[in-house]
């Protein structure tokens, strides 16, 4: 167990969780499932320790990995505003 200390938020103590942790890479939703991390139960931050972020960044630059994972669908939805005409 790893102690992440406390949220540099709100300074409460960070409990360690295993979460899904979201990535742009050129263009493509990727998401790493599983990821060990500090959370704030308070508001929310989430912190990984560097030994977990190295290994994220290796995951994120294998190409051969991410085209053989498998996919997830999302719904997308279009932010739209309706304007009144003055």
């Amino acid at each position: 167990m790893y102690n992440y200390g406390e949220c540099e938020i709100c300074n409460t103590p960070l409990e360690e969780r295993n979460i899904q942790q979201d990535f742009w890479i050129k263009d493509k939703l990727v998401v790493i499932e599983n990821v060990p991390s500090g959370v704030c139960p308070q508001c929310g931050e989430k912190v990984v320790n560097a030994e977990v972020g190295e290994h994220i960044s290796g995951l994120l630059k294998d190409s051969k990995l991410i085209d053989k994972a498998p996919t997830i669908s999302v719904p997308l939805i279009k932010y739209e505003v309706e304007t009144e005409a003055l």
